[in-house]
């Protein structure tokens, strides 16, 4: 089995980091890496080359029984993948419905990362729960970075000054994150979330719950939000405007699977937020819980800094690297137990993260 690992066109992380390698070559894998794939999460060729061989993208493709990447190989470079050979990446079915017509069509098996079940099983190849880590620490950082005022309290010879307010919309993975790095930098904190159950790790973090009764049941959500009712959301919208105001920097999470995101801060909630307030929203690419977030964009409004950006783990590419590495090496260790041309669909990892020919027969060559 030869895994091929490409360089990433628009992003610098990699999907595998040569320390995950080794850890490979029991189940009898070879590699081929794309020269200069690791480079930009400083992850040099020469570490690479300890374990496997470095060439050029076409010689990779060429040669790859399984293609390892973070995002998909351009369709347009399908074609020089060999016969049967299959990739894995983050595909997103959900959100791109071209994506499985499109393998099925070229006869290519795929391997969803965002796919894979989001059980204590899975636990460790959850790259979507690893990346959301990243997102919530590093929205607080540029959070900091872009609000006018401090963060702890300081108590100086000129005066006192008192903590930042930060209100966090969603308590997953991205939420939990953004609350402890908030904390430990002295802030005082709310969070919300639709689910019961994210009261304990809240207050275990010492933030503050905002409760509003009526959610939807999600726990069978697999982690993310569920739609709410209209109702619901109105006294939702209602207790986070209160909330809102009073807040010095607002960081808001919530995705709901195949859906746009929920609206949880419309444009008259920031414009009565205090003249130097941040909004950070990190399901910006699924519409954004603010009203007025652009994707990709940091613009101000009433003198608001609305920073749209559900890429943030991309802020931090070695240590992103090397967690996306971890989970995939893990997933790998369960996938090549078997092969990807005759995968073990009896187990549920495996099944669900299949995304085309999800059959027992290998791809036709």
């Amino acid at each position: 089995m030869v895994i091929g690992l490409i360089k990433e066109t628009n992003d610098p992380r990699v999907a595998l980091v040569p320390a995950n390698l080794p850890k490979l070559k029991p189940s009898g894998a070879e590699f081929l890496i794309e020269s200069g794939a690791g480079e930009n999460a400083f992850f040099s060729d020469s570490e690479y080359a300890e374990h496997g061989r470095v060439a050029g993208r076409k010689e990779v493709l060429q040669g790859a029984d399984l293609l390892i990447s973070v995002h998909p190989l351009p369709e347009s470079e399908w074609s020089q993948l060999k016969p049967g050979a299959a990739m894995i990446a983050l595909f997103q079915p959900f959100a791109n419905a071209e994506i499985v017509p499109a393998l099925e069509k070229h006869q290519r098996r795929a391997f969803s990362l965002d796919m894979i079940p989001r059980t204590t099983l899975a636990q460790a190849m959850d790259i979507l729960s690893s990346m959301a880590s990243i997102a919530g620490y590093e929205a607080v950082l540029m959070a900091s970075t872009h609000l006018s005022r401090y963060i702890p309290m300081m108590v100086t010879a000129a005066g006192t000054i008192k903590p930042s307010k930060i209100l966090v919309l969603g308590a997953g993975v991205a939420g939990l994150q953004a609350i402890a790095t908030a904390r430990r930098l002295g802030a005082m904190v709310e969070a919300f979330d639709t689910r019961q159950a994210a009261k304990e790790e809240v207050e275990s973090l010492g933030a503050k719950f905002i409760e509003v009764e009526g959610a939807v049941d999600d726990r069978g959500a697999g982690g993310y939000a569920v739609q709410q009712s209209e109702e619901y959301l109105q006294r939702q919208r209602a207790e986070v405007q209160a909330r809102a105001a009073k807040a010095d920097i607002i960081i808001t999470t919530a995705q709901v699977r195949g859906r746009r995101a929920p609206m949880l801060l419309p444009a008259d909630t920031v414009e009565k937020m205090r003249p130097g307030s941040v909004v950070v929203d990190l399901a910006a690419s699924t519409g954004g819980n603010c009203e007025l977030t652009k994707d990709g964009q940091i613009i101000r409004h009433n003198g608001v800094t609305i920073i749209g950006d559900s890429n943030l783990a991309n802020r931090m590419p070695q240590d992103a690297s090397t967690l996306f590495g971890n989970n995939v090496t893990n997933f790998l260790t369960l996938l090549l137990k078997k092969g990807v041309q005759d995968p073990d669909f009896s187990n549920e990892i495996v099944r669900e993260s299949c995304i085309s020919l999800k059959k027992t027969e290998a791809p036709a060559a």
